[in-house]
């Protein structure tokens, strides 16, 4: 039994040791040895647009479908006459473009940019280096009429660009010309507080016959990893798609170019988005509205992420409206949940969801007290620990029993070492006699194991954590530690837990186990502070409850230094 509890101690390193080469080799550069992904190509500069360089429509393709699109190229005419205005509320920087009345640059006031702290950070991008904009536009149901689509010159109409005193809402509108014999008004109503943006979408018939166009709302953005991500902790950036029946979807840009998407294609509800750490931007149409929903590639390293709804005919000289919602904002949990059902999922916790969810909630809590969210980590932590109490007690009971026998099985391995067959059954005797479980101790440690890798991402999702202080030197949370004075202590705290623990009779595993925590260091080095903070926090409180549990017990403490030799 004391070979299994060693196996599954070996299964865990060797483990470890694969995601550690794998994360090794993608942070220096190279290929993932174990896990490839692909890596996209560096952003081209774009020729005037967020898909300047991107094919026209596809021959052939079906009015109403993801094809049928518009991409093209602007001609020079229009890039000459087009203009560029900044609309600025207390929590963003909205830059639109007068071409499509498009979105092309988003920046938040109340998150700085890592690099640097003196500029706000910009989600949406429309630059040499990257490319991301929320865009919308007119396609014919039927009939192939060029519509005003997001490539249209519209004209902006004059009115406030920022966000008085006092006042709560602003509205940014564009009015395209006739095209097709159909105009169309965008108009943006940006709310104070808010990174929610009202959209509505009124359809003109200056024409002589009715119309039945379809509105189409997308996501752009290049396939790129955002700027300054570690690649030593992975989280997702790419599109999704929510619908009640299918529910949360993310799918890898990789995916998307393999044709490997499977995903609803026709809904009545949800929404879609592009989701990347901390920061998220999502269409949301009203419950009840049919949509085609679609995801394709555009370009060599641009993807897109949309949804196409049909309006009823609008007979000459009359109009329809549509109004939707564009999200662009931090992933903060209370506030997505509160805007449409399902989005505050762009929050990614993975498969742990369930358990990661209530952890956000508790720790959300303790901060409303507490108003600090290192201290917090650390409440929590302490709450979880006295959760499990009872769990922990009895894994370490098992060890210090294991402890007190060890000298005993030494000398039987010894002096049995030529029988092994004769050895294990006495070993084996010798735990029924002492009442030992081997495995006691990995049972109720391995229980609590999904709890704790729920909250490590609940603190690697949250952005809460960005640019939060903690104390002293450490100014914000979600980024590593500038001196490395946490890391070292993890590191020490658990070479302790590591000595406490009873050293297994073979001299080799002994002296393997021993360079675990000093491996693992190595990744804690380049982790969050926060995530350093909470492990920290949890070997200090396990190697309290084991101290007391073998003095209680009768067995001191004794530390197990590796032998060198």
């Amino acid at each position: 039994m004391n070979d299994i509890r060693r196996t599954i101690l070996w299964v865990i390193f060797g483990f470890s040791m694969i995601l550690l080469w794998d994360q090794w080799q993608v942070f220096n550069g190279k290929k993932a040895t174990f896990f490839p992904a692909s890596t996209p190509a560096a952003v081209s500069a774009p020729a005037s647009s967020a898909s300047g360089a991107v094919p026209s429509p596809v021959l052939g393709a079906a009015p109403g479908s993801p094809a049928a699109v518009p991409t093209g190229t602007p001609s020079a005419a229009s890039s000459a006459a087009k203009e560029r205005v900044v609309v600025n509320s207390d929590v963003l920087s909205l830059t639109f473009d007068s071409e499509g009345g498009t979105l092309v640059q988003t920046g938040f006031k109340k998150y700085k940019d890592q690099a640097d702290k003196a500029q706000d950070f910009v989600l949406l991008d429309e630059s040499v280096n990257r490319v991301y904009v929320a865009q919308t536009g007119l396609i014919a149901g039927g009939t192939g009429t060029a519509l005003p689509t997001h490539k249209t010159l519209m004209k902006l109409v004059p009115g406030e660009r920022s966000l008085k005193d006092g006042q709560n809402e602003l509205q940014v509108k564009f009015e395209s010309a006739d095209v097709g014999g159909v105009k169309l008004v965008k108009t943006y109503t940006v709310k104070r507080g808010a990174y929610d943006v009202a959209v509505r979408h009124e359809v003109i018939n200056t024409g002589s016959a009715p119309v039945a166009p379809q509105l189409y709302l997308q996501l752009v953005r290049d396939g790129n990893k955002p700027p300054g991500e570690s690649s030593f902790y992975s989280t997702f950036t790419g599109p999704a798609i929510y619908t009640e029946a299918k529910k949360y979807q993310k799918v890898e840009f990789k995916d998307i170019e393999n044709n490997k998407v499977d995903v609803e294609k026709q809904a009545s509800n949800g929404y879609v988005a592009m989701v990347q750490h901390y920061f998220a931007s999502a269409w949301i149409l009203p419950d009840g509205m049919k949509r085609d929903l679609f995801l394709r590639k555009v370009d060599n390293n641009l993807y897109s992420v949309g949804m196409i709804t049909s309006l009823e005919a609008i007979a000459p000289g009359a109009s329809k409206t549509i109004d939707a919602k564009f999200f662009v904002g931090p992933q903060e949990e209370k506030v997505l949940e509160a805007l449409a059902p399902g989005l505050e999922l762009v929050k990614d916790y993975g498969w742990l969801t369930i358990l990661a969810k209530p952890l956000y909630w508790l720790l959300d809590k303790l901060h409303s007290f507490i108003q600090n969210w290192g201290w917090s980590i650390m409440a929590l932590v302490l709450l979880l620990k006295i959760t499990f109490y009872w769990l922990n007690a009895k894994a370490y009971a098992s060890m210090a029993k294991m402890k007190a026998v060890n000298p005993k099985i030494m000398e039987m391995r010894e002096r049995l070492k030529d029988k092994p067959q004769e050895m294990q059954q006495a070993m084996m005797k010798l735990y029924r006699e002492e009442k030992v479980n081997p495995v006691g101790g990995c049972f109720p440690i391995m229980i609590q194991i999904p709890v704790f890798i729920a909250l490590y991402w609940v603190l690697l999702s949250s952005v809460e954590m960005r640019n939060a202080p903690w104390i002293l030197w450490i100014h914000d949370l979600s980024a590593k530690d500038p001196l490395f004075i946490l890391p070292v202590i993890m590191t020490l705290t658990t070479l302790l837990q590591t000595a406490l623990n009873p050293a297994p009779p073979d001299p080799m595993q002994a002296k393997m186990m021993w360079f675990m925590p000093l491996i693992f260091s190595v990744m804690f080095f380049a982790f969050p502070a926060g995530l350093v903070l909470y492990w920290i926090t949890n070997n200090i409180l396990s190697i309290t409850q084991q101290w007391v549990i073998n003095t209680r017990m009768g067995v001191p403490p004794q530390f197990n230094l590796p032998k060198f030799k």
